[in-house]
């Protein structure tokens, strides 16, 4: 397996970086016998159902971060919970093999940011996966440990213990700062990103998201730039990658996110639009023309039935 992403920063520019030898090297216990673990299915790897398993318990997102001199290391992780109010304590899971796992010690300050819901972006790129440009963090540097700007929370914390935990470490922390705001969190759940859920705000379910992907057309949007206008053909639809959108129309307004679908009651009803979709933000959204989402629907009729559930739970929800 390859090592868990995880990225190195300078406070002002990107660079790659690492700390220097030696630094937070621990022991640990050997690790116990193993045992075969059973699973239901019928897959042949029983790891891989674990995770899948793991997977269905619905976490936020955060960010670690590390300081050393003037580089930043900071990974993603939900593998994050608290353990005590008094002391405040909290406890973080980190990969053995990961560079942040040689960082932390007993005595090192780390720093635990709580993603926001449009932070998706920062989040791809803390695990090392390749993101826009624009995704690059800012810091703020509290008791000498940074924070990404802009997250819903913050904590700081000092490693009082470090645990074996088979292939991860875990390490405890008493929290000597914190600090939180007003917004919605990310969410993450089944191997990918979610969203907490308001009145008619639907996420696409999993098959109908992976039709849109592949037989769709990612565009860009500025903020304050027109997706939809009322009175057009409504012949496309769109489904939210990154950013929201604020849906008007006569006597109704609200704002839609990541995972939501945008024109799909005009592409399957043809005929002109009946609202107007406003970027509020850079927008990021893959388009489907109504031909090519026909096509993929007759031929995916899971797909089809998914996005009938979409409309059936907006139509309940503005009900």
């Amino acid at each position: 397996m390859d090592p868990p992403g995880e990225f190195d920063l300078l406070l002002q520019e990107i660079a790659v970086g690492s700390a220097p030898e030696g630094i937070g090297e621990s022991f640990w216990d050997e690790s116990p016998a193993a045992e075969e673990l059973e699973s239901a299915a019928a897959s042949s790897d029983p790891a891989l159902e674990f995770r899948r398993t793991l997977g269905m318990f619905a976490t936020g997102v955060t960010v670690i971060t590390a300081r050393v001199g003037e580089v930043v290391h900071g990974m993603t992780a939900n593998a994050f919970m608290s353990v005590s109010l008094r002391p405040p304590l909290i406890v973080i899971s980190v990969d053995r093999r990961a560079r942040m796992n040689a960082l932390l010690r007993e005595g090192v300050r780390y720093g635990v940011s709580v993603l926001e819901e449009r932070q998706t972006m920062l989040s791809d790129r803390f695990a090392g996966r390749i993101t826009e440009p624009d995704a690059e963090p800012i810091f703020e540097i509290v008791r000498e440990t940074p924070l990404v700007e802009g997250a819903l929370a913050h904590l700081v914390a000092r490693v009082v213990r470090s645990y074996w935990g088979g292939d991860h470490s875990l390490f405890l922390g008493q929290v000597e700062y914190v600090r939180y705001g007003e917004g919605t969190p990310l969410l993450f759940h089944g191997g990918r990103y979610e969203r907490v859920g308001r009145d008619a705000h639907v996420v696409a379910p999993d098959e109908l998201r992976r039709t849109i992907l592949e037989i769709g057309v990612q565009r860009s949007y500025d903020a304050g730039q027109r997706l939809m206008t009322i009175g057009e053909p409504g012949d496309f639809l769109c489904l939210i990658l990154e950013g929201s959108v604020e849906v008007r129309r006569p006597g109704r307004a609200l704002t839609l996110g990541p995972g939501e679908l945008v024109g799909e009651i005009e592409v399957l009803a043809p005929g002109n639009r009946i609202a107007d979709i406003t970027a509020r933000e850079p927008v990021r959204c893959v388009q489907v023309s109504r031909d090519d989402l026909l096509t993929a629907l007759e031929a995916n009729p899971r797909a089809a039935i998914a996005l009938i559930g979409v409309l059936a739970s907006r139509f309940r929800e503005e009900a």
